[in-house]
């Protein structure tokens, strides 16, 4: 056979099925009746309906609930989803970790959220700030640490354009009050300084951060000043790109190249002006969706700003996407987009030509945070890989409705899974590739699986764009293909 013919990919369902029922056979009633509803295989939608909204199957789960208390979970906490996602990220502001310093030191500078800017003097994102609490701080409270952190940074670091205080679990129970310091302290000094209710403990997952933190920007920052930006006919916003490896930068060559000015990126590089002038632009495009939808449903709420949600994993999404962002504006948007997608086709066509043929039907199991579990599924379809499990640590039921438009029937869907189902989960069906984060990584390895760390790339990037996509095809090959998964031997192969 040749390796040009296509044969259409069929996930085993049946076999699907069988690993879910080992897998729950092995939890106590009361769990297993609990975490059943998590664990499906996607089903095959043959409707008029689902043809005219592009949905191939339906991945039907129970999602964002509480955790089962007990049993391992790779979730991150509403402080995490604030401070490591939505407001890290924005590299003009000083972002205080408000409680002991364990939380701050753990999320210090651990994603690779690319900016430009000389760190310590203008931009601060690898930088970690906590009012690092003691006993007695719980006891008496923090506010006067507050107020004199927030005087210490005003000294140290005159450039900062605001600060957010990011509250950790202590101080929604003692009962710190964050919102009249800011009061106080933008009186007294004219900066921006926006208080968020992050409490770890609120919600079930990061998630809850997610919304926190976009409403903290909504209340705090939008309207706040009078915003000086001519507004032009293609302003945009790009939201929910974090930069990871420059990620958004990528994804921004494409969109000015189509013609369209790109108003603000955030949060990666973002800045706190770009963030206040995002009401003016004229359409929002929103890569994480996960994370950033309440922002852009309160801005078309209010400024009756229309929002896209965009996908640049892969030639094939990115040349549906620019089509799609184009689609919002005129003629000459619409011609520049399919120049692009023209122009880097000779590109396209020498990457797919180098790595089709070494990833030609190799299977992929993902498990990821945020957008991942489907954003890169195409990307890999592009490969000629193919998709046979994906899930989501934190996802939402409408992430899931999303996910039917790209995973096919039989595909394996699992949400917040737990270790344990996941480790058997890929001895099962024992994939060519797993794609996840760095708690998964070593073990799937010490299976003797290839891994690739699908939150921030595993040191590599951007995967966004076309030349991310050249990246990306690099690093699949480079895990797959590697020499050495031919000198792994399983301790019960080994001689005695």
């Amino acid at each position: 056979m040749s390796l040009d013919e296509e044969v259409p990919f069929q996930n085993d369902g049946e076999l699907h099925q069988k690993l879910i029922a080992e897998v729950l056979a092995a939890y106590p009633d009361k769990s297993r009746k609990r975490r059943q509803k998590h664990l499906s295989v996607a089903k095959a939608l043959d409707t008029p309906e689902a043809k005219e909204e592009g949905l191939l199957t339906e991945c039907d789960v129970k999602s964002n609930i509480k955790s089962i208390p007990g049993v391992m979970t790779v979730r991150g906490c509403a402080y995490a989803g604030s401070k490591g996602v939505v407001w890290g990220p924005v590299k003009d502001m000083v972002h205080i970790s408000h409680g002991p310093v364990g939380c701050g030191q753990y999320s210090w500078s651990q994603r690779r959220n690319y900016y430009i800017g000389k760190t310590g003097v203008d931009t601060f994102v690898t930088m970690q700030f906590t009012t690092d609490f003691q006993e007695k701080d719980i006891v008496f409270g923090g506010d006067k640490k507050l107020e004199k952190t927030i005087d210490e940074i005003g000294e140290l670091f005159p450039l900062a354009k605001g600060i957010s205080i990011q509250s950790e679990c202590p101080i929604g129970l003692i009962g710190d009050d964050i919102e009249a310091v800011s009061r106080k302290k933008h009186k007294e000094t004219g900066t921006t300084i926006v208080p968020v209710r992050c409490e770890g403990f609120r919600g079930v997952s990061q998630s809850l951060g997610h919304h926190i933190a976009n409403d903290a920007i909504r209340d705090w920052v939008f309207d706040k000043k009078d915003v000086e930006h001519e507004a032009g006919p293609y302003d945009v916003n790009v939201i929910g790109d974090y930069n990871i490896g420059g990620d958004a930068w990528s994804s921004r060559i494409l969109l000015e190249e189509i013609g369209l000015k790109v108003v603000g990126n955030w949060s990666g590089d973002a800045t706190l002006a770009e963030i206040e002038k995002a009401p003016k632009a004229k359409l929002n495009l929103i890569h994480c969706y996960r994370s950033m939808n309440y922002i852009c449903r309160h801005m078309e709420e209010k400024y009756g700003m229309p929002w896209l949600e965009y996908n640049f994993f892969g030639p094939t999404q990115i040349a549906e996407g620019l089509r799609k962002i184009a689609a919002h504006f005129d003629a000459t948007i619409q011609e520049n987009a399919e120049k692009v997608i023209a122009k880097y086709q000779v590109l396209v066509d020498a990457i797919i030509a180098k790595y089709k043929p070494r990833l030609k039907g190799k299977t992929v199991m993902l498990y990821v945070g945020g957008l991942r579990p489907r954003h890169v599924v195409n990307a890999y379809n592009d490969l000629g890989m193919e998709i046979a499990g994906t899930g989501y640590e934190f996802a939402h039921g409408d992430d899931y409705q999303r996910t039917g438009h790209y995973v096919k029937d039989g595909t394996l869907i699992y949400d917040d899974a737990t270790s344990f189902e996941l480790e058997k989960f890929i001895e099962g069906i024992r994939p060519d590739l797993v794609g996840s984060g760095v708690k998964e990584k070593y073990p799937v390895q010490k299976m003797g699986i290839p891994f690739r760390q699908m939150h921030s790339w595993d040191y590599s990037g951007p995967y966004h764009g076309y030349d991310g996509f050249a990246i990306f095809a690099r690093d699949m090959d480079l895990a797959i293909n590697n020499p050495v998964w031919g000198l792994f031997k399983a301790p019960w192969k080994k001689a005695a």
